[in-house]
């Protein structure tokens, strides 16, 4: 299938991924959780919402977790570079026939919502308000130390058209995994604004889901820490997969599940794609070290779970890709 054209004029500027709003249903339990165990910062909290933050991270807040009776993913967001950006998102928009609104979002300047063309629920703005950098707070550190939210991963029932429509938004390719034979379909691509891997990853599957979202914490020790964290703090079975280094990005990973089944990595060691000629990477579905460099396959879970955004039919993908599994 076609390999997307980078696009240097987009119709409006994204600067990265910034933050994602997740439905829980136990508020209490899933703060315990991203607060104590993972190691993120609670900004601000009440009965029905909790905003938390990275270590590196001056914004007021990269991930939100509020209340609900289902758990979801509530929304994706980006962040854009200016004000005008939001203004030339809107016109983008109401010429495509995409539905959007503008909304309040607490401790976020303007922000504008939308739903893109395969059911995904982004949120854009431009400013939020800061919060001192906690970088060099060791006292405050705990869990793995995780410094800065650096991507999603959604899984696509339509992964071509998907990956077509954010590149027309100036998302580059960097790496993508295709079937082998002059016929060979994208199962899976990843697509930067940052200058890094990824800000957003599309995997074929049932979707519109969120795979997972990811922090980046700063080496493979915080990663196996966090191991030893939750194997003596209740969490053993919430260890999905890893720890272990993708051929894929080339990042050392671990996945893990929140109380709610909310899929989160914790990552490093990717590297820089910010050139403007920087070429994609291809994968074979077939090659083994694609999953995991070191060759072990990933479990069903991470091929057939994820979380739905609220009131949006799930499709079944367009294409069933053929990967292994792990018994």
């Amino acid at each position: 299938m076609p390999v997307p054209t980078h696009v240097f004029d987009p119709p409006f500027n994204i600067v990265r991924s910034s933050h994602v709003v997740l439905d829980v249903v136990d508020l209490k339990k899933s703060r315990a959780f991203y607060e104590t165990t993972v190691g993120l910062h609670v900004e601000d909290a009440d009965n029905s919402v909790v905003y938390l933050r990275g270590s590196e991270e001056h914004q007021h807040h990269s991930l939100v977790l509020r209340k609900a009776p289902t758990a979801a993913c509530n929304r994706l967001g980006f962040k854009v570079g200016n004000e005008g950006d939001l203004d030339k998102a809107a016109a983008f928009f109401s010429g495509n026939g995409i539905q959007y609104k503008f909304a309040e979002a607490p401790f976020q300047g303007r922000t504008l919502q939308f739903t893109d063309p395969f059911g995904f629920q982004i949120e854009l703005y431009a400013t939020m308000d800061k919060r001192p950098h906690l970088l060099r707070r060791y006292d405050l550190y705990k869990g793995c130390h995780p410094q800065r939210i650096d991507h999603f991963n959604v899984f696509a029932a339509e992964v071509q058209d998907t990956m077509d429509f954010y590149a027309r938004l100036g998302f580059r390719l960097t790496e993508y995994a295709e079937e082998d034979g002059p016929n060979g379909r994208i199962a899976a691509a990843w697509l930067h604004r940052k200058g890094n891997v990824h800000d957003l990853a599309i995997t074929n599957g049932k979707g519109p889901r969120l795979h997972h979202f990811c922090y980046w914490v700063p080496t493979a020790m915080n990663v196996l820490h966090l191991c030893d964290v939750m194997a003596s703090s209740g969490y053993l079975k919430n260890l999905e997969r890893g720890p272990g280094r993708h051929g894929i990005s080339n990042a050392f990973f671990l996945y893990v599940r929140d109380p709610d089944g909310h899929r989160l990595e914790l990552y490093t060691s990717d590297y820089f794609t910010m050139d403007h000629d920087h070429e994609p990477l291809r994968w074979s579905l077939n090659d083994p070290r694609r999953q995991t460099l070191w060759g072990a396959p990933a479990p069903r879970s991470w091929f057939e779970e994820g979380s739905p955004f609220p009131a949006v039919e799930v499709r079944e993908p367009a294409f069933v890709a053929r990967v292994t599994v792990a018994d």
